[in-house]
């Protein structure tokens, strides 16, 4: 039997405004007592024993996080902060907070002692602590608490109806904290999310928890539970015997069958709440009050994550298999796109279409523009989109120093792509490859030019399309670019803002973030910066962020930028505008000049 009464006896006075007048429970580094202020009322008291404290329970300045935290708070579903302070007893150091006395009892008590037989007393709780945790994660400095289990959960009796209040923060820590400051000894591992295993907590995290608690109160134990105790010593082992048990399907027992307003809604709702994949959690305590409220539908995570494993439907295209995601992998650039699915892609689905009216099938396109403006990135999703076969060349794999071997090259490329059709041939730096005739190029470049006007004769009949990708359109042999071989035209240039702040949302999506991540701000930052410009800067902010094993914040993005130019200066991108102007202008001519039925 444990007669331990307490470091304080009875009676002892706090800095001359609280008596000690009962000792209530003791934890590993601290100890609780019901104190009467000089005012008359009760509090709470925790007295911390600082030799016990584990370094990460301290900011930078040695303060006690748990007391800092609750210094900020005031909300009705959290316990309140009082007073706060340092004592040497027995010349020992200790820190103490005075938290104002709760009339009631813990919901851990609750359920030792009667279990519950009401969905709604369950919800009403659930909710309650909900509300204090939206409170806490939309701080201007969010707060995880860590430590959602049915012992830190209070049930104020003082009212008509019970109310329940977030109580003890002792693993609580600042979403901005680096990783290394979360610290598990202690912890109950079977309401502790799987990603806290690896020192990643978020507000993802307290949303399990509070899961595994209403899923308790429901059907009597937590989610998967497992017996522990004897891995009290052996931290990993236990994790991974937890683990190993949420590699099983979520269980409902029949029990709950038998409460008060129970349906089978609530079991998705659980599902949701406790997913493995934080990604298919609530993704804010707002957003698991409005399903526990019926506010909004609940699908079913199973076949939910069944369709995120298909991906996206397979399109098939005269026999052949679409492979990735097509357009949905690029940010932005919303009117090329519809440009490409008018001029282009409904005319290579439809060759029979287009053919009653005598519109014949685009040969090739040009993709022109600065560098690092994705043709390449582009080239290779279009052909996802359309759902043609696709084969990259560049120069250095074609052109030869061998006489003829250049145009041998060229030909069996083609010969590949027919056999293979339909296909795409996407050809980078294309000017190298084609440079003008009249200029002082090699013969043996003028004989590639040739070869290629010879082999995209008629093309596009069988089922070979080709793509060409240039920073100097002005240096390609104007034959290329005349109908009937490269003549659809596409301007690629930096993305604008819509398309910048697309880019920054895809690049950060499965990355650690911090809260408050303003992509329009980040948009507003990058003007004239080209998509790859884009994508270092995320991950230099990354690395930053790894180096600190923190989250990326905001801060960290705009720093980068700020140190960063754009790899193309602005008076470069003003030429390109140039070109693109006479490219423009040559198609109206051409138009202008022949008719062609169906474009634009």
């Amino acid at each position: 039997m444990n007669n331990y009464k307490g470091i304080l006896p009875k009676g002892f006075s706090i800095d001359g405004k609280y008596s000690v007048l009962l000792f209530i429970k003791q934890g590993s580094n601290a100890e609780t007592y019901r104190v009467k202020g000089s005012d008359g009322k009760l509090y709470f008291l925790k007295l911390f024993d600082y030799a016990k404290l584990h370094r990460s329970a301290f900011d930078s300045e040695n303060n006690l996080l748990e007391i800092e935290f609750l210094k900020k708070i005031k909300q009705e579903n959290i316990v309140s902060w009082k007073d706060s302070g340092e004592m040497i007893f027995e010349n020992r150091k200790f820190g103490h907070l005075v938290l104002d006395f709760i009339v009631g009892e813990t919901l851990s008590e609750r359920i030792s002692r009667e279990s519950f037989t009401n969905y709604y007393d369950i919800r009403q709780i659930i909710s309650d602590v909900l509300k204090g945790l939206s409170y806490l994660h939309k701080m201007p400095e969010p707060i995880i608490h860590n430590e959602i289990t049915p012992q830190n959960i209070m049930l104020d009796l003082s009212g008509d109806i019970p109310k329940a209040k977030i109580i003890d923060f002792g693993f609580a820590r600042s979403f901005h904290s680096s990783t290394k400051a979360y610290n598990k000894a202690g912890l109950n591992l079977n309401y502790v999310a799987s990603e806290c295993f690896n020192g990643l907590y978020s507000p993802q995290s307290d949303i399990f928890s509070i899961g595994a608690v209403m899923y308790q109160l429901l059907f009597g134990l937590p989610p998967w539970f497992k017996d522990i105790s004897r891995f009290r010593a052996d931290r990993i082992n236990a994790e991974e015997s937890v683990l190993t048990e949420r590699s099983k399907p979520l269980s409902f027992p029949e029990i709950a069958k038998d409460f008060i307003g129970y349906d089978d809604v609530i079991n998705l709702l659980l599902k949701k709440a406790l997913s493995g994949d934080m990604e298919n959690r609530f993704q804010s305590a707002d957003e698991f009050i409005q399903a526990l409220n019926g506010k909004i539908d609940i699908e079913d995570i199973d076949k939910v994550q069944k369709i995120k494993s298909d991906d996206k439907p397979e399109k098939k295209i005269q026999g052949r298999k679409a492979v990735g995601k097509g357009f949905d992998a690029i940010a932005g650039m919303k009117e090329l796109k519809a440009q490409l699915q008018l001029d282009v892609i409904d005319a290579l689905h439809n060759p029979e279409e287009y053919a009653k009216y005598g519109v014949t099938i685009p040969n090739g396109m040009l993709l022109y523009g600065p560098p690092g403006c994705g043709k390449t990135f582009f080239a290779k999703h279009f052909a996802e989109e359309v759902g043609f076969n696709f084969i990259p060349a560049t120069p250095s794999t074609l052109k030869s120093r061998y006489i003829n071997a250049t145009q041998e090259n060229i030909a069996k490329m083609f010969e590949e792509a027919e056999k293979n059709a339909p296909t795409i041939i996407f050809i980078d730096e294309i000017n190298e490859l084609l440079p003008k005739r009249d200029s002082d190029a090699h013969e043996m470049a003028k004989s590639a030019v040739n070869e290629m006007l010879a082999q995209m004769d008629r093309t596009g009949e069988k089922g070979i399309f080709i793509i060409g990708a240039t920073n100097y359109p002005d240096m390609i042999d104007p034959a290329m670019l005349r109908a009937g071989r490269l003549e659809k035209k596409f301007y690629l240039p930096p993305p604008d803002f819509e398309a910048r702040k697309a880019m920054f949302e895809m690049y950060l999506k499965s990355r650690p973030l911090d809260f408050g991540m303003d992509y329009e701000e980040l948009s507003t930052l990058t003007e004239n910066y080209v998509s790859a410009d884009i994508e270092f800067l995320v991950k230099e902010a990354s690395v930053l962020a790894l180096k600190t094993k923190s989250r990326i914040s905001m801060d960290m993005l705009k720093s980068v930028i700020k140190n960063t130019k754009p790899s193309v200066p602005l008076h470069e991108l003003k030429k390109y505008e140039s070109i693109k102007v006479k490219m423009d202008g040559e198609n109206v001519k051409k138009k202008n000049d022949r008719p062609r039925i169906g474009y634009t």
